[in-house]
């Protein structure tokens, strides 16, 4: 049932949390002139003067991203048993909080790549649009499994009065 108002939450969350794979989440410039250190959901990756100095791969944020997309697409196609789709969407808000503590946890790694005397008050940091598509599936999940419970709870009141 796709008129239903949890199945365009499910699809935004699930299209949120793929295009979080493709946006960067986190990014600091150093106060010298071409240093960058950049997060995304595959990789961590330091840039001095133009050329990759350090990479970690970061694919654990990719593959709990596309875990979350594939339990909100699959939530999407049981609108007949409202029980699994609350049931899905406490998994998926576990699994998107996992990419979201991953995210916070790589980006306080990625301060320690700078050197320690680029680390002043003129660094630039700001996160990216890849973290705010996840604030946005987790808001969205939110408000799918609030009206997931308003359905089940209007049914059971229906079927209280025959």
């Amino acid at each position: 049932m796709l008129q239903r108002v949890q199945s365009i939450f499910l699809f935004v969350l699930g299209v949120c949390m793929i295009l979080s794979i493709v946006f960067p989440s986190w990014q600091k410039a150093g106060s010298q002139n071409g240093e960058v250190v950049t997060l995304n959901a595959l990789s961590l990756e330091f840039v001095q003067n133009g050329e990759v100095a350090a990479s970690t791969p970061t694919f654990y944020i990719a593959i709990l991203a596309v875990g979350s997309a594939l339990v909100a697409f699959y939530s999407l196609s049981q609108f007949k048993n409202r029980l699994t789709q609350i049931k899905l969407g406490a998994l998926n808000s576990l699994l998107m909080a996992g990419v979201l503590g991953l995210i916070l946890y790589f980006s306080r790694q990625g301060e320690d790549l700078l050197p320690q005397a680029n680390q002043t008050a003129a660094g630039f940091e700001n996160y990216e649009a890849g973290f705010y598509l996840v604030v946005i599936s987790m808001i969205c999940n939110i408000l799918a499994n609030r009206f997931i419970r308003r359905d089940e709870n209007l049914v059971r009141s229906a079927d209280r009065m025959r």
